[in-house]
């Protein structure tokens, strides 16, 4: 499996440190968040898109995926849902990531059943661009579709080889589901999956890997099992928590820390 960290880690940092943390330690990928707040987002025009795909094949590092906010299942206008999301696929595209996040983001005015379908209609109608341009949507397990199970009623509908999931850790097992169980739902599907550590079901203050609660082992342990060898991506909230230990930090004793639980896995 190949590294990679999310710059939801560290927020506004310019791109070329960035860069020099993924190189300096160890990773083999960055996740790019993309928001008007962060160096990297859809508003960038034709010539700085060139430049930052550049700026990563300089430093070797790859673009693991853009990491948008479109909610696809929320209430309200298919087209300014699925506008948002083709603009996070033609960035994608522009910058040679392979993967787009989308939340689900249902609301509880909504039957599971409408929130499912409604989903599934933009995701589906999304999908096509997604594949003329190369690159995969993944509905991530997240607010009203935090499990595998949920995620996968909705990839069920949709039946479109590039929309799949991003495996949250976190909201899985805030959701109640072993990661077996979350592996089973979401292999014919996984994009990618995002790692992280907190304290406890009440306190999401990140952590460094290791230091709380979350079944990241048995999450590796599953993976290695079954020989999938995608990518782990740690997804620190720094952004949320502003009271958290800086990410650069700690970046190495993450990467050994993943590095150790996959030999035990081996």
């Amino acid at each position: 499996m190949k590294l990679a960290f999310s710059t939801l880690g560290v927020p506004g940092l310019p791109l070329p440190d960035v860069l020099r943390l993924a190189a300096e330690h160890g990773y083999h990928g960055v996740e790019l968040r993309a928001h008007p707040e962060e160096p990297v987002h859809p508003g960038l025009d034709p010539a700085r898109r060139a430049d930052v795909a550049a700026a990563f094949k300089a430093a070797g590092v790859e673009v693991l995926g853009l990491a948008g906010y479109a909610r696809v299942a929320a209430p309200g206008d298919d087209e300014q849902v699925v506008a948002e999301i083709r603009g996070l696929l033609e960035l994608a595209r522009d910058l040679g990531a392979p993967y787009v996040r989308v939340f689900p983001g249902g609301t509880p005015e909504q039957s599971p059943e409408e929130a499912d379908a409604v989903a599934a209609r933009r995701l589906g109608t999304a999908a096509e661009h997604a594949a003329d341009l190369g690159v995969r949507i993944l509905l991530e397990t997240h607010d009203s579709h935090r499990t595998g199970a949920a995620a996968m009623r909705v990839l069920g509908l949709v039946g479109h080889r590039h929309v799949g999931a991003l495996w949250d850790v976190m909201h899985t097992w805030l959701g109640g589901e072993q990661p077996s169980e979350t592996y089973a739902a979401l292999s014919p599907y996984l994009g990618y999956v995002q790692v992280k550590d907190i304290a406890s079901a009440t306190d999401s203050t990140p952590l460094p890997l290791g230091a709380g609660v979350l079944p990241i082992a048995e999450c590796v342990e599953v993976l290695s099992r079954h020989g999938w060898d995608g990518w782990l991506c740690w997804e620190y909230e720094k952004r949320w928590y502003e009271d958290a230990a800086p990410l650069p930090d700690l970046l190495t004793a993450g990467r050994e820390h993943l590095g150790r639980l996959l030999n035990d896995s081996a």
